[in-house]
């Protein structure tokens, strides 16, 4: 499991966006959003580099935890 912190997401609608991005690279993925925290975690076969972009491609900055 890798957690990124995400940065612009400011509602549901905002991390669905995100989730489905991940999801859409990846559809085995397993993603968690926490609004609150501003993160996301990530379990899968994904490269961190390669979800990082994905996240950039939805509107969003996010690295590492």
């Amino acid at each position: 499991m890798t957690v990124f912190n995400v940065t612009g997401m400011t509602c549901g609608h905002c991390t669905k966006a995100v989730e489905e991005a991940i999801l859409g690279a990846d559809e085995g993925a397993d993603v968690t959003c926490d609004l609150a925290a501003g993160t996301v975690e990530v379990e899968s076969d994904l490269e961190d580099a390669a979800l990082i972009e994905v996240i950039g491609k939805a509107g969003y900055v996010a690295s590492p935890a």
